[in-house]
């Protein structure tokens, strides 16, 4: 059975690295390590190029600041530290690890090692497959996927503050924890995923906690950060949970969703059924409220004078859909805003493939959030034209994983205001 009480304030409660990865592979680190001088030139230029991969301190200047331990596991790899001048609020000057981007994190191996199994995994592909494969073993792979959760979703993928959405999606996924169903709160915008968590609970409670962590990670990187419209379905606790993160955000209700009811309930009417979905479309692209009012009435009037030739299931579906014209409306006031579910349903698809082949969740819940999370993150930097690349408008580096791990450095907890 599941543990119920479990809470995803155990991902807050994870350690925050300080580690400051550099879009440099190990050939060029190496040239400039045992050199002071080469090393803080080179570091000088990434810090004016790359402000977003450094702590704010490091503005006010730092030093050298010695070499890490050698690694059993990679005792060739040699990567230097720095002290910020700074001192943090209890008078400490803190010390950041400087690693190239071709070395995972904790020395777990080096990017040529890993890439190929990381991508086949967005897919579900089973850890033993990898073993297979790629040598080493089944829960080498099972850790490192995980490992890829623990960085910020938000921070990771959106470099600029400036660069938040103002208008997002949300949906949940229905999945299964130990038999037992759960779901996993969603919000993408700009056809990235930038949030992804589960919920034990389809309550306005589970899902505010499991929503909240978009929230956290998207005011990490600008304090004052809400989004203006989210579009999301007809479920009630969904409404409820994005109301009390962000009160002021305006709820656009998905028209598919509408439509989806009229056509499950009606696709059996055949030319009648065709006439209802060219009314119900016709009222989507209205030019204005008031066209679009004035179409909801004539659609009314329609279903009353044809309603010998309905059932009473496709009445009721459209009598709901026109009771909820106000609702819909509401996206006259916000021209950009996302008036169907169509891009967190893109998304979602891919997602429930991978976790049909992964036959969902039978570990721990942590693990269960952890790789939800690395999945979403895997897919914003998948190779082949990265939805992350398009957001930013410009890539770290060509090789795909190392591009991500250059994004995750200091965990993406961190991302500096200043503009590259």
């Amino acid at each position: 059975m599941p543990q119920r009480k479990y809470s995803k304030t155990k991902i807050e409660s994870i350690k925050h690295t300080k580690r400051v990865t550099l879009p440099i592979d190990l050939a060029a680190y190496s040239e400039i390590l045992y050199d002071k001088q080469a090393f803080r030139q080179r570091l000088d230029e990434m810090i004016q190029s790359y402000p977003e991969l450094f702590p704010d301190g490091i503005s006010q200047g730092y030093k050298l600041h010695g070499m890490m331990p050698a690694s059993q596991k990679m005792p060739q790899v040699q990567l230097r530290r720095i002290q910020l001048t700074e001192r943090d609020a209890v008078g400490q000057r803190q010390v950041y690890t400087i690693a190239p981007c071709d070395i995972l994190p904790y020395m777990a191996g080096a990017v040529t090692e890993v890439e190929k199994a990381l991508f086949l995994r967005r897919f579900g592909v089973p850890f033993w497959a990898l073993t297979y494969v790629f040598g080493r073993n089944d829960m080498y792979w099972y850790r490192l996927v995980g490992s890829v959760g623990r960085h910020d979703i938000v921070g990771t993928t959106v470099k600029e503050s400036a660069k938040l959405p103002e208008h997002v999606l949300a949906d949940e996924k229905h999945a299964y924890f130990h038999g037992e169903k759960v779901y996993i709160a969603t919000t993408v915008a700009q056809d990235c995923v930038l949030g992804a968590s589960v919920s034990f609970t389809a309550d306005a409670e589970g899902l505010t906690e499991a929503y909240g962590h978009f929230q956290q990670e998207a005011q990490r990187l600008d304090s004052h950060y809400a989004p203006q419209t989210v579009n999301i379905d007809g479920w009630q606790a969904t409404h409820l949970a994005w109301q009390t993160l962000f009160a002021t955000v305006t709820i656009i209700q998905c028209f598919l969703h509408a439509f989806l009811k009229v056509r499950t309930c009606g696709k059996r009417l055949g030319h009648t059924f065709t006439e209802i979905k060219r009314q119900v479309w016709d009222i989507y692209h209205s030019a204005s409220r008031a066209d679009f009012r004035q179409k909801v009435s004539q659609l009314q009037k329609w279903t009353q004078t044809h309603a010998n030739h309905l059932t009473v299931p496709v009445i009721e579906a459209i009598d709901k859909l026109c009771a909820k014209a106000d609702s819909f409306s509401l996206a006259f006031d916000y021209p950009q805003a996302y008036r169907t579910s169509n891009m967190v349903d893109r998304h979602m698809e891919p997602m429930a493939r991978w976790l049909y082949s992964t036959r969902y969740f039978h570990g721990h819940g942590l693990s269960a959030e952890l790789h939800t999370r690395a999945w979403s993150l895997l897919h914003n930097f998948w190779p082949y034209c990265p939805p992350v690349h398009k957001l930013n408008g410009f890539v770290y580096r060509d090789n795909w994983l190392e591009n991500l791990l250059v994004a995750t450095s200091l965990q993406g907890f961190h991302v500096s205001n200043k503009k590259r």
